[in-house]
């Protein structure tokens, strides 16, 4: 079975095959760097994306943003937001702090990107 792909590691934008046999990579075709191989073995075997949004904040009206910080499972992503959702930080809250730990036993953090003083 062959994949098609296109690389979003760099703006070369690659486009690549990918040969599986099962659940397997027997070759990736049409990566001019290593890290298109890379990007190609994960996305055919388990897609991983960084999660970006927004959450509420106890007594406010205007959300913060948040990110994951690394990438999760792609086929994770919604129970990651539904968490994201449920949950509500209390000020106050700086750039980078963590908001909710391992969420979803992804092992990723949920952390702030924003920061809410008062």
């Amino acid at each position: 079975m062959e994949k098609e792909l296109v690389c979003i590691n760099c703006p070369m934008g690659c486009r690549l095959t990918v040969t599986m046999e099962g659940s397997e990579v027997r070759a990736v075709t049409g990566n001019i760097c290593p890290k298109g191989e890379q990007y190609a073995r994960q996305e055919a075997v388990e897609p991983l994306r960084v999660l970006t949004s927004l959450m509420r904040i106890e007594g406010r009206q205007a959300p913060i943003s948040v990110k994951t910080s690394r990438p999760v499972p792609k086929r994770q992503l919604f129970d990651c937001v539904h968490a994201v959702f449920a949950h509500r930080a209390a000020v106050p809250v700086h750039v980078g702090d963590v908001i909710i730990k391992d969420v979803c036993g992804t092992g990723a953090d949920i952390i702030a990107t924003q920061e809410v003083l008062e």
